[in-house]
């Protein structure tokens, strides 16, 4: 429900900045379309006004003259002297005295006369006046065309954009939507691995108050409650790191980095775990490789890789610690070790929170967090991590850019 909301209001948002866009576009065009329309009127009327009766057919348009017009010449006190001009019935005195007397009682030089679609130009002479008038029918009907068109183009163009703003928000809010499932199925999980230990945590107690059970059996009760608090402390510990790995708005101090030095040191307590399993490590670390990043966490990564290779290897296995530099600005860790196969489905889910793919993590006491944590902090620090498994070696690779 809150994602279709917000699906809806980047739509509207969407929809709001181009309709506002659209009217704005449309209406320039429509307004400098009349203003030029009316701009090459006007110049016209002008230009004939400097040549009031020049000696052309008046049915012939000269080059400078666009629409049909006619002249009135009159005298000083407003007596009709003469006219021009062959695309009006020039003898109906009643329609030249009606304009006449309306362009007499304007103050205007230029001016429009609604009720026959006429504009005028008047020009004052010291021994008469002329009234130049042109018809602004085809003007009109231009300009309604091309209201019209604007409309179809305005609304075709509203539903085209609608139907890419409703894509557009999907793909949008996919990673919101993605975030909010990956949230729920964290707080399911979440609650699952803390619902049975506190289960047994609360059997435990009743059982150790119960008068039936003598002091040995209470100790051992009293034992359980410790081991399952402690490893319910130690889930809890690594549901904040994280959280703290996945928060992307906390400022990250990232300094200059000597990983070949860091992943060397990360070895050495991992060393004496590994012999005592009668696991072998072999390390190949190219020197001064360095990266930007945040020690303490590109630490972790590595004590993430080492844990879960001495988890699953098998038994006499080796594991292989490389560090080297592929191109001038990146370098790869890869940990691999000899141990079951890692499917490919496995491969793909393996990084999941709480995720445990075979009997051998549950066996280990795993939360299936580690791995989580581990892709969170190369994510953050610009890299990316993934696993291979071939031939019973699992490899675990982490490329990061390198300075």
């Amino acid at each position: 429900m809150m994602i279709r909301k917000l699906q809806i209001k980047f739509v509207i948002i969407n929809m709001s900045i181009v309709t506002i866009m659209l009217s704005v576009i449309l209406g320039l065009v429509y307004y400098f379309t009349k203003a030029n329309l009316e701009a090459e009127s006007i110049t016209m009327m002008q230009n004939i006004a400097r040549e009031p009766f020049r000696l052309e057919n008046p049915n012939e348009l000269v080059e400078d003259v666009r629409l049909p017009y006619f002249i009135v010449q009159l005298g000083l006190r407003g007596e009709l002297l003469a006219t021009g001009g062959g695309y009006y019935d020039l003898s109906d005195k009643e329609f030249l005295d009606d304009l006449i007397n309306v362009v007499s009682r304007s103050p205007k030089t230029f001016a429009v006369i609604e009720e026959y679609n006429l504009r005028y130009y008047r020009v004052d002479t010291p021994r008469n006046y002329y009234l130049v008038f042109s018809d602004i029918s085809s003007e009109r009907a231009t300009l309604n065309n091309m209201m019209k068109t604007c409309f179809i183009i305005g609304g075709l163009s509203f539903f085209m954009f609608l139907g890419i703003s409703i894509q557009l928000s999907k793909w949008a809010v996919k990673p919101v939507d993605l975030a909010w499932k990956q949230q729920r199925q964290f707080v399911a999980d979440a609650s699952h691995e803390l619902k049975t230990p506190l289960t047994v945590i609360i059997t435990n107690a009743e059982l150790a108050q119960s008068p039936e059970y003598d002091d040995e059996s209470r100790h051992r009760f009293l034992s359980s409650i410790l081991t399952i608090s402690r490893q319910m402390r130690s889930l809890i510990e690594k549901m904040l790191e994280l959280a703290r790995a996945d928060d992307s708005d906390s400022k990250r101090n990232f300094d200059i980095v000597d990983f070949s030095r860091l992943v060397s040191n990360a070895l050495l307590p991992f060393e004496p775990v590994f012999f005592e399993k009668g696991l072998k490590l072999e390390t190949r670390l190219d020197k001064n490789i360095k990266v930007l990043g945040e020690e303490s966490q590109l630490c972790q990564v590595v004590d993430v890789l080492l844990d879960n290779a001495q988890k699953y290897s098998k038994d006499g296995g080796t594991t292989w610690v490389t560090l080297k530099k592929t191109g001038k600005k990146r370098c790869l860790l890869a940990v691999a070790n000899e141990g079951e196969g890692i499917s490919p489905e496995e491969a793909k889910n393996i990084f999941k929170r709480f995720y445990r793919g075979d009997k051998a993590r549950s066996r280990t006491g795993s939360f299936g967090l580690g791995l989580s944590i581990a892709e969170s902090i190369v994510t953050g620090h610009r890299g990316k991590i993934w696993v291979e498994s071939s031939n019973e070696i699992n490899c675990f690779y982490v490329e990061l850019p390198c300075l």
